[in-house]
C-alpha cells in the first residue's frame, strides 16, 4: 500500500512538472519571438504646419422682428362702418384703415359751426361796447367765454371724429384681421398687425467680456432657416448701456436691409459678428486635436535616426483652443513652420510611437444629408 503511495505521488509530480515546465518553455519563446518581432508603425495622416489668416467671429441667436411694428388699436369705443384694407395687404402712411361710426359728432360739430359766428359777433359787440363804456366788464368776460368755449368744443369734436378714423402710422404690411362691417369694439381692441418690413432688426445677448470687441456699426452675418443657402448681411444699430446682472448678459440691435422682403417677424436666426481678422495664426482641422480632461494636444512628427534607419515617430505637445468654426480651430502651442501634425489615426499613438504616413481618403463631407 506504501509502495502504490509512492509511485502515484512520483507520476503526480513528473505530470505536473511537465506541464509548469512547458508553460515556462511556451512563455520563453513568445517572450522571445516578441523581443525579435520589428516594431509596428501605426499608420497616420498627416499635415504641415504653417501659419494663416483667421476670421474671428462671435456667434448669438435671436428671432428676428420689424424695425416699425405695431397692432392697430382704437382709442375710442363705436361701431365699424368700413374697413378699407385687404388682408395682407400694402398701406401707405396716412392710408385709412378703419372708421367708425361717427354721425352724432358730425352733427354736434354742425351745430357749434353755425353757432359761432353769432357767438364771435356776439363778443365783438360788447368788446366795441366796453370801450365805451356801454357795458360792464362782466358782460365783456361772459361773452368771450361763450366765444372761446364755443371754439374748444369745436376742437374737441373735430379731435373726436379724427379719433374715430383709424390711419396706418406708417409705410408697410397689414395682416389678417379679426374686426368685422357693423362690429361694435371697445377702446383698445386689437384691429389688425402692421409691420414694415424694408428694414429688420434682431436683439441677441453677449457676455460682457464680449463687449469690448464690438462697437455700433460692426457688420454681422445673419443666417435662417427658410434660407439656408442665403447670408443676410446686417449692423449693429444699438447696444444696451448696463449688463444685466444676473446673467453678466448684455443685450445687442442689429438692422437688416430687407428690400426683397425675405426675412419676416418671427424667424429664428443665428447671428455671426464679424471681428478684425487676425494673421499668421496657427489654424488647424479640429480631428488634429486630442480633447481630455487634462488639456488638449496635437501629435506633431519627427524624424529620427535609429540604428542607420530614418523612421517616424510622433511627440504629443499642448495647445490651447482659442476659437473653433466649422471644422478648424485656431489653437496657441509649441508649433513651428513646417512642422508636420497627424490629422487622423492618433487613437492608437501614444508618446514616442512609431508611425507611418498614408495618404489621406477620407470623403468629403456631402453638402446635404441624404433623406430616408
Amino acid at each position: 500500500m506504501k509502495k502504490w503511495f509512492v509511485i502515484m505521488l512520483i507520476l503526480t509530480a513528473v505530470i505536473f512538472g511537465s506541464v509548469i515546465g512547458f508553460n515556462v518553455f511556451v512563455q520563453g519563446k513568445i517572450k522571445q519571438t516578441l523581443a525579435n518581432m520589428p516594431e509596428p508603425a501605426m499608420p497616420i495622416t498627416v499635415a504641415t504646419a504653417k501659419p494663416t489668416s483667421w476670421q474671428p467671429i462671435i456667434k448669438a441667436i435671436g428671432f428676428i422682428e420689424p424695425l416699425q411694428g405695431v397692432t392697430v388699436s382704437n382709442q375710442l369705443s363705436g361701431l365699424i362702418t368700413h374697413i378699407k384694407f385687404n388682408n395682407g395687404s400694402r398701406v401707405k402712411k396716412g392710408q385709412v384703415l378703419i372708421t367708425l361710426e361717427n354721425k352724432i359728432e358730425r352733427a354736434n360739430l354742425k351745430s357749434k359751426l353755425a353757432q359761432l359766428p353769432a357767438a364771435k359777433a356776439d363778443f365783438d359787440r360788447q368788446n366795441k361796447l366796453y370801450r365805451n363804456s356801454s357795458v360792464s366788464k362782466q358782460d365783456l368776460d361772459k361773452a368771450k367765454a361763450t366765444f372761446l368755449a364755443m371754439k374748444a368744443d369745436i376742437q374737441a369734436l373735430r379731435a373726436t371724429i379724427a379719433q374715430k378714423i383709424i390711419r396706418a402710422p406708417f409705410d408697410g404690411l397689414v395682416g389678417i384681421t379679426d374686426v368685422h362691417i357693423g362690429q361694435f369694439i371697445q377702446p383698445g381692441t386689437d384691429i389688425v398687425r402692421l409691420e414694415g418690413v424694408k428694414t429688420m432688426k434682431i436683439r441677441f445677448n453677449i457676455t460682457q467680456n464680449q463687449l469690448p470687441k464690438i462697437a455700433v456699426g460692426q457688420q454681422l452675418n445673419i443666417k435662417v432657416d427658410a434660407f439656408p443657402k442665403r447670408i443676410f448681411k446686417g449692423h449693429i444699430s444699438a447696444i444696451e448701456p448696463a449688463v444685466f446682472y444676473q446673467s453678466g448678459l448684455v443685450q445687442v440691435q442689429a438692422e437688416i436691409p430687407n428690400h426683397d422682403e425675405q426675412l419676416r417677424s418671427g424667424m429664428f436666426s443665428n447671428v455671426e459678428i464679424i471681428l478684425p481678422p487676425l494673421t499668421n495664426q496657427w489654424v488647424v482641422p479640429q480631428t488634429a486635436i486630442n480633447f481630455s480632461l487634462y488639456g488638449n494636444s496635437i501629435y506633431i512628427v519627427k524624424n529620427l535616426k535609429e540604428h542607420g534607419k530614418e523612421i517616424k515617430r510622433v511627440f504629443p505637445i499642448t495647445v490651447n483652443v482659442i476659437e473653433r468654426h466649422g471644422n478648424l480651430a485656431l489653437i496657441e502651442g509649441d508649433l513651428t513652420t513646417g512642422t508636420d501634425y497627424v490629422t487622423s489615426g492618433q487613437v492608437r499613438l501614444s508618446k514616442g510611437s512609431k508611425v507611418k504616413v498614408t495618404p489621406d481618403v477620407a470623403l468629403d463631407l456631402p453638402n446635404k444629408m441624404p433623406q430616408l
